[in-house]
């Protein structure tokens, strides 16, 4: 069965999953949305990197898209930064029967732990529509959800789960979203980022800890944020930014799901900008610039260590390539799945068919 598909947007994500969706045989693109007036009415070849033009065009005529009556939406665009802009959008598509799966809306990796205030008006154009939405991608996603179940089934009895992100980020082109955000290039007696704001990492990886302890049958005590800076002595000059002395250059976060007095799941990222950067915190194995790791202890335990990136791909060009991957190859267990909204426990584990070329 082909699937006639719309990509909704075409940043770092969004330029993978569009070249994705051309090239996959499953997949029919019928249509491209871009806010850009520079990329509005050029052939979505074009806006991928590829060559051979397909004769579908971007535009930002959401109307448009919408009267297209395509199967699904691939939403790629930055929704945390304007939430009720992009729940508009969203919820349209929904409404008018086409299914959506994201990368951007973290919040809804476990749409049980969601807020209100996104997740009653999605279910409620899910029910009008008929239609389903899934969120993923790789963190928040793969290394919370999938890798730990992974692990997990290898495992006669568990203790503790620990989920991390170490990666370099120096090489990702994105100062506007992930710098300001992780508050890279700040010192630290500014005012801290939008993300170690009080509750916004346990926003985030707070309902991906929690539906781990469901499904282990653990019941926390409390949810806790913790994070910390390290500030460079000297300069770091790297395609995220150039970062001064005295300046922040690596952080590291978690969310810890307490159970009497320690923390028993774990999901914490490591985050720094170049090799340089917070030498003493932990680093991926064998010299790579980033791992999706978890670590079990229990009987027997296990660990396990994920990389996306190979050859010359760079860890962070392999990571958003990832992350666009985990949600096109979606595309046909969503538009099968029962509407509303639904997490990785709701679907099919076998999201591969078409792959092979």
């Amino acid at each position: 069965m082909t699937y006639r598909v719309i990509q909704f947007s075409t940043g770092n994500v969004g330029q993978h999953s569009l070249r994705h969706i051309i090239e996959h045989p499953d997949l029919e693109l019928v249509g491209v949305h871009a806010s850009s007036p520079a990329k509005v009415g050029r052939d979505a070849a074009e806006l991928c990197g590829m060559s051979e033009p397909t004769g579908i065009t971007a535009t930002d005529d959401l109307k448009a898209l919408l009267d297209l009556g395509a199967d699904c939406v691939v939403y790629t665009s930055q929704g945390e930064t304007r939430g009720p802009g992009a729940l508009d959008e969203i919820t349209a598509f929904l409404r008018a029967g086409t299914n959506v799966v994201a990368s951007s809306m973290v919040w809804l990796v476990n749409p049980d732990a969601a807020d209100k205030w996104l997740r009653d008006p999605l279910e409620a154009a899910c029910l009008e529509g008929g239609s389903t939405m899934y969120v993923n991608g790789i963190d928040p996603g793969f290394s919370g959800d999938m890798l730990p179940f992974a692990a997990l089934s290898l495992c006669q009895s568990a203790t503790s789960v620990l989920v991390q992100e170490v990666f370099d980020y120096g090489s990702y082109d994105d100062a506007e979203f992930t710098g300001v955000s992780f508050g890279f290039g700040l010192t630290p007696e500014q005012d801290p980022p939008v993300m170690f704001l009080p509750g916004v990492l346990r926003s985030i990886w707070g309902g991906p800890v929690a539906h781990l302890a469901e499904c282990l049958g653990v019941e926390l005590d409390e949810l806790r944020e913790r994070h910390e800076t390290w500030v460079t002595p000297t300069v770091i000059e790297c395609t995220m930014m150039r970062v001064e002395p005295g300046q922040v250059a690596a952080v590291r976060f978690a969310v810890e799901g307490i159970k009497d007095g320690e923390p028993v799941i774990v999901m914490e990222h490591v985050n720094r900008l170049t090799q340089a950067a917070a030498p003493d915190w932990p680093y991926p194995p064998d010299g790579r610039g980033g791992v999706h790791r978890v670590v079990v202890t229990g009987r027997p335990g296990v660990e396990i260590n994920a990389h996306v990136g190979s050859g010359d791909l760079d860890q962070n060009d392999g990571g958003v390539i990832a992350t666009a991957a985990k949600v096109v190859n979606a595309v046909a267990a969503v538009c099968a799945a029962r509407p509303g909204l639904v997490a990785l426990r709701d679907l099919p584990i076998d999201q591969v068919h078409g792959l092979m070329r």
